[in-house]
């Protein structure tokens, strides 16, 4: 292999790499905006991966559509190719390389799954863990923030099919809306009445497997204001798609004072999707073709929500 040949690939390799990069910090905006300190980890994970696999990608192709435009045999030409022996050390480096790349895309996954301490069912009921788990540590933003400080109250979340109920037990506050200071850590601790759910947040790139008869501590630090989905990412029976609620995040003055004026109003009935479209089908008499578990009661809790008022239910009926 002459210079020119090597400063030619050389060359080559430089150009994928840059084109190969530039596609990772793209892939920084195919997500929602970071609202957690834990989005970091998993973007720039995601953003690696997107990375080599562009450069792979490139590189294959690239090697490919070389070998179709210029290496082809002539129009008339029928003889077989040299007899070229294999290549000892060319099979060790396409054998070594690949092994390599696989490893370090493992362990770099691992530590980021391990930092974030999501853990499944399986290991929640096989392993025979203690009550409660190992709480999630993504860094903050900023390391002297305030975010670094222990967690705030623990925040009660139990799933039922089909709804989220938010308890704060210090005020004594239930709400089908989960409040959330901005850059302080919380604690939340999620508990199932009945079936497997998932506690996902896309904004976050948070997921966490909720399972009955366990409590699982949570901890993880919001680190944008605004308001984001919570959904339950497992199937769960009839009517999961419905079970979803918002997250507010807040400014601390303004979760303190939602707490405050949530505190002062009197437990009323809120509204719920799948007990709703549950009950109209019961009043219909509709024969559907399938059993369906029926929902629980729609909970009962000091702040609703807005936007989830019984009266939006009975106008989307009409």
């Amino acid at each position: 292999m002459n210079i020119r040949t090597v400063l030619t690939l050389a060359a080559a390799a430089l150009l994928l790499a840059v084109i190969s990069f530039w596609m990772g910090q793209q892939a920084y905006s195919w997500f929602p905006p970071q609202a957690s300190a834990e989005s970091k980890l998993v973007d720039d994970l995601f953003s690696f991966l997107v990375t080599l696999g562009s450069f792979i990608f490139l590189g294959v192709t690239g090697t490919i559509l070389y070998s179709v435009l210029f290496q082809r045999a002539g129009k008339y030409d029928f003889s077989d190719g040299p007899p070229i022996e294999g290549n000892i050390t060319l099979e060790v480096v396409w054998t070594a390389v690949p092994l390599v790349l696989v490893i370090w895309i493992a362990a770099y996954s691992y530590q980021i799954y391990d930092q974030m301490a999501v853990r499944g069912p399986m290991e929640l009921v096989h392993l025979h863990l203690p009550m409660g788990m190992e709480s999630a540590y993504a860094a903050p933003t900023e390391p002297d923030s305030a975010a670094v400080a222990d967690p705030l109250e623990a925040i009660e979340v139990h799933a039922k099919q089909w709804s989220w109920v938010f308890r704060y037990p210090e005020q004594d506050v239930t709400s089908t809306e989960l409040h959330l200071p901005v850059d302080r850590r919380v604690r939340l601790m999620l508990e199932s009445e009945d079936v497997i759910h998932g506690f996902y947040i896309p904004a976050f790139r948070l997921k966490q497997d909720v399972i009955p008869n366990h409590v699982i501590d949570f901890e993880f630090t919001p680190i944008r204001t605004g308001k984001y989905r919570l959904r339950d990412s497992l199937y769960s029976g009839t009517y999961f798609a419905a079970m979803q609620t918002d997250v507010v995040v807040q400014s601390p003055e303004d979760y303190r004072q939602w707490l405050a004026d949530a505190a002062a109003q009197t437990p009323t009935v809120a509204y719920n999707q799948a007990a709703f479209e549950y009950q109209r089908i019961i009043d219909k008499a509709l024969i559907r073709g399938w059993k369906s578990i029926p929902p629980a009661p729609a909970p009962v809790v000091n702040y609703p929500g807005i936007g989830s008022r019984a009266d939006e239910g009975l106008d989307s009926e009409k």
